[in-house]
Parts: C-alpha cells; structure tokens; sequence
C-alpha cells in the first residue's frame, strides 16, 4: 500500500506500507512527520502559508492522535462528506492513472515496484497534477 502526498506543483511524499501491516493513527502521525519535513525541504515557505490536507474517513485520519498532529502544524482539513470515497484526489485522478500504468508492468519484488512507482509519480508534469486538484472542484460540487 502506498501513501502519497501531493499538490497542483507534484508530489511531496510517497510512504510504503510493509506487506503484512496496516496502518494506525500512530504510523499515520508518522507520516503525517514526514509530510512536514518533505514540505519544508520541498516548497520552502509553504509551511507560513495555510496548508489544507485533504484525506478520507479512514479511522487513521480521524483518530484524536492525528488531530492534535495536524493543530500543533496548524493545518486545517478539508471537510470530506460522508459516504464519499471518491472524494480524494488520489482516488479519482492519481490512483486510476497509475493502476493503468501498472497493469501493463511485470516486478520482481516490493522493492522494484516502489522503485518504479515512484519514478511514475515523478515523471508526471506538474499539469497532471494541476489537472486533479482542479477535478476536485466539479467533483465536491457534485
């Protein structure tokens, strides 16, 4: 499983989960960690501005743990209605994008396969990321 972070401009963050674990709120806080330096090493300043996350339901997200994370960055969460689990960027624009990639792809072991999704990810131009953050709009309207 894959975890990835991301704005108009690209990715931030890509976070492989081991085989055989799942997450919790205290690997998510974790990540959540890591977003943060790779924001500050990313897009200098971005962190003095306003940062809205935006992530589903899942019991991780929603945890007091991961709340009191994203107060103490002053980050703000963008509200994700109820029963709409295509909400996310990822699930409606990245994640469909990438299993099209995938399905045409053979790997040897779970090292390969992040090794090469993460040159995917990067090799997109910053208009395909651009592309789903403006989906979102009409999407949340909907």
């Amino acid at each position: 499983m894959a975890t990835v972070f991301w704005d108009r401009k690209g990715v931030f963050l890509v976070d492989f989960l081991e085989r055989g674990t799942t997450i919790n709120s205290q690997r998510y806080c974790q990540t959540l960690q890591n977003l943060r330096r790779a924001i500050q090493n990313k897009r200098r300043g971005m962190l003095s501005s306003k940062i809205l996350l935006i992530h589903d339901n899942a019991r991780p997200h929603m945890a007091n743990a991961t709340r009191e994370v994203l107060e103490s960055f002053k980050w703000e969460l963008f509200p994700h209605p109820p029963y709409s689990p295509d909400l996310a960027p990822s699930d409606f624009h990245l994640f469909p994008a990438m299993k099209k990639w995938l399905a045409m792809q053979r790997f040897d072991d779970d090292a390969q396969l992040q090794e090469e999704v993460t040159k995917w990810l990067k090799a997109q131009a910053a208009e395909f990321f651009d592309e789903g953050i403006s989906k979102l709009v009409h999407r949340y309207d909907k």
